[in-house]
């Protein structure tokens, strides 16, 4: 009579892949504990733990990159040069004006045209036919992206690189939107001031200036950084499995093509892991921003740098 799984019903036979333990060679002889032990420890569980893996490495590249896109567009937005002004004020509204689904759907094909529409025009200054026919954009062998014979990892690579300069774009537009709102909160008398102490504007803005205004933006990009967080699974819609795919593909009902362990349906238990982690980085988020406010804070003139001198007092 075939073993049991975990859940009761009878497990068919399937082919045996090599597995972590050495006693997982026989799926239908195993013990509930060993059951379980090879079951995690599968090829396709191991693409799970990689996803979250690409998750927060998507979130720690992504971030940087993001408020780097914030900070030009506030300083662009509050420039006094029109065309600069326009193109900051603009970048802000427009994407803050897409819903994120419609962005990550149109910009990311139009993204990636764009680049292979470059390349094309370097690589092939000969091509005579017409890159878009219809529905179908046609670039020469050259210029796509990737090669059709490179490796796996790069083609993962450059989808990973898209995710990132896309997710960029749209919370950076945000973010703008939060700095200039902060460059706007520092009161104008401290920059007065330093312009009488014989201070530039740039050396003021730079010096008065920038140092403050975080104070002000740090709730917004708190904010901001938790809904980052949570836009994650878009990442499906940009070809990337992210961890959101494997726990509906996982916990499914049993699959040949996904695991030599069948098993009822169990993505309830699998999407919430997927609650569990998503409840700790927002919590070891919440402790970090925190402390990173108490220490901008500290000596500055607001609630928050009184508190701390009342305090201390």
């Amino acid at each position: 009579m075939p073993a049991r799984a975990p859940d009761g019903p009878p497990r068919p036979v399937h082919p045996k892949r090599p597995a972590i333990f050495s006693f997982c060679t026989d799926p239908e002889t195993l013990d509930t504990l060993r059951w379980f032990a090879c079951y995690f420890t599968t090829g396709k569980h191991a693409n799970l733990y990689l996803s979250v893996i690409t998750v927060l490495a998507l979130l720690a590249i992504t971030a940087p990159v993001a408020l780097a896109f914030g900070f030009a567009g506030a300083m662009a937005a509050r420039s006094r040069v029109w065309p600069v002004n326009w193109i900051g004020k603009g970048y802000i509204s427009v994407v803050r004006g897409v819903p994120d689904i419609a962005f990550f759907l149109f910009f990311v094909i139009a993204l990636d045209q764009a680049f292979e529409w470059i390349r094309h025009k370097v690589k092939c200054p000969d091509w005579d036919q017409p890159i878009r026919q219809g529905n179908d954009f046609i670039v020469c062998a050259e210029a796509k992206l990737p090669l059709g014979n490179s490796a796996q990892w790069i083609h993962e690579t450059y989808g990973f690189f898209l995710a990132v300069l896309t997710f960029a774009i749209v919370f950076g537009a945000f973010a703008a939107n939060v700095l200039f709102g902060a460059m706007r909160a520092v009161p104008r008398a401290q920059l007065e001031t330093a312009e009488a102490y014989g201070m530039s504007r740039r050396q003021s803005f730079w010096r008065i200036l920038v140092p403050q205004m975080w104070v002000y933006a740090l709730p917004g990009l708190s904010n901001l950084w938790m809904v980052l967080t949570k836009a994650t699974p878009l990442l499906f819609l940009l070809g990337v499995e992210d961890i959101v795919y494997w726990a509906r593909e996982l916990g499914g009902t049993a699959n040949p093509r996904f695991t030599d362990y069948p098993h009822g349906d169990w993505r309830t238990w699998y999407f919430l892991a997927l609650l569990v982690f998503y409840l700790l980085l927002t919590r070891v988020s919440e402790i970090w921003l925190e402390k990173l406010m108490t220490r901008l804070t500290h000596g500055q003139a607001t609630t928050g740098g009184e508190a701390q001198r009342r305090a201390g007092a």
